[in-house]
């Protein structure tokens, strides 16, 4: 199982972050390869750039713990198992941004790794032109 992390700093306050984040259905705002998003009953479900199908299984949008969790559980995307991890961090006013992910096959894990990076530096890109 390969896993990858990556992090970044926001700023915005971790609360405000944190309101995107666990917006479940509205990550095609903010992920450059999501083109659309919608999200219900516990499942998240993306068209990808290209028109790849991703479905997503919601594991926990914890906002005590400003912890979003998910698997991709079908779709076009070729993985065995996967956990996704976004921790959202309050870091003096500003917000530290933690994503996680455990992947098999490793070999995913290439595709994955560079996508996550384009992720949160949309994510850093949507938030600070909000406010």
């Amino acid at each position: 199982m390969a896993t990858l992390r990556t992090h970044l700093t926001i700023d915005r306050p971790a609360d405000e972050v944190w309101s995107v984040v666990s917006d479940a259905g509205s990550i095609s705002a903010w992920f450059p390869m999501v083109a659309t998003s919608e999200a219900g009953g516990g499942e998240r479900h993306c068209m990808l750039d290209g028109d790849v199908p991703l479905d997503e299984e919601i594991v926990t949008n914890d906002a005590e713990l400003r912890r979003f969790q998910y698997r991709i559980v079908g779709g076009g995307v070729p993985v065995e198992s996967h956990l996704g991890t976004v921790d959202v961090l309050e870091q003096g006013g500003a917000s530290l941004v933690v994503y996680s992910t455990e992947v098999t096959p490793d070999e995913v894990a290439g595709t994955l790794g560079p996508a996550i990076e384009d992720g949160l530096r949309g994510l850093k890109s949507y938030c600070e032109s909000r406010g």
